[in-house]
């Protein structure tokens, strides 16, 4: 009769020996692994710090001191402070009274002439002051990268049309009011001589506008510039009918916001009647006319 085979109880030892070896050296392994690895609250802070950086606050913008007059070259200042959202201080000059020939403001703008700029925080970091309403215009557009085009070939653009309002529209313009308006003696020659040339002024600008919104392509500040000039245009003998691209234009100019704001500032300052009898519109056009270097 065949035996039954006998179990090697040896060789079971020795395999449950080398199981639990195995197990250990796992366990080892294992736990020798998680102490290397931070803890799932140590990633998480650690990635937190990673994913957002901290970032030094921006500095806040000083006011700006803004030394102006409610005339056509300071709304320019007013308007652009208003477009680039920058925040200032209206500091008035009256100009009917002789307060631009004062020392503290013939220090920033040696022309005693308004509008003109302090800005605390200038390049560097350090206080600038700007005078001319086109220099202060410039300065704006490059400090905060508004309404002035960074790109060469959009800035001469802008610049073309920033210098014809500066050395034409606005002497013409203002040699038109000063004929038609303040003169205590009539001069037909000077009356009919400015009034034409703002007419062909104004002939210019509204070619320009025909197949375009603003004059450099972009509202920039060539518009805000001559935006100004053209508002006074009954007292330079003008008729915005004759132009109509010319006065779409102004029309769109004068309803954005911020071009609404700048014209109303120290609006309540402005006074007329200095082509008037009084003595105070005398004295008035004694301060403003006829002045000699001295």
């Amino acid at each position: 009769m065949a035996q039954k085979p006998v179990a090697d109880k040896t060789n079971s030892k020795s395999k449950e020996k080398k199981q639990a070896q195995v197990k250990n050296q796992a366990k080892a392994a294992l736990k020798a692994t998680n102490s290397k690895t931070p803890s799932a609250h140590a990633s998480k802070v650690k990635s937190s710090k990673l994913d957002k950086p901290s970032i030094a606050a921006k500095p806040v913008q000083k006011p700006i001191e803004l030394f102006y007059w409610p005339t056509p070259n300071g709304w320019k200042a007013t308007i652009m402070l208003e477009e680039c959202g920058l925040p200032y201080t209206m500091i008035p000059v009256n100009i009917s009274s002789g307060e631009q020939f004062k020392r503290k403001f013939l220090s920033i703008a040696p022309n005693n002439r308004i509008p003109a700029i302090v800005d605390p925080d200038g390049p560097g970091g350090k206080p600038i002051s700007v005078f001319e309403s086109g220099a202060i215009l410039q300065y704006l557009g490059r400090k905060t990268g508004k309404l002035y085009p960074s790109r060469e070939r959009e800035r001469v653009e802008v610049d073309q049309w920033l210098f014809w309002q500066m050395s034409g529209l606005g002497p013409m313009a203002g040699q038109a009011h000063h004929f038609r308006q303040y003169a205590q003696k009539k001069v037909p020659y000077a009356i009919e001589r400015y009034t034409d040339e703002v007419h062909r002024l104004y002939g210019v600008m509204n070619k320009r506008l025909k197949d375009r919104d603003f004059l450099a392509g972009r509202y920039s500040i060539a518009d805000i510039a001559c935006w100004g000039w053209v508002l006074p245009h009954k007292n330079q003998g003008q008729d915005l009918n004759d132009f109509p691209n010319l006065k779409a234009w102004f029309e769109r100019i004068g309803s954005r916001p911020a071009v609404k704001r700048g014209f109303a500032v120290g609006l309540d300052l402005r006074r007329s009647g200095l082509g008037g009898k009084t003595k105070e519109a005398a004295k008035a056009r004694s301060v403003l006319f006829n002045q000699r270097g001295k």
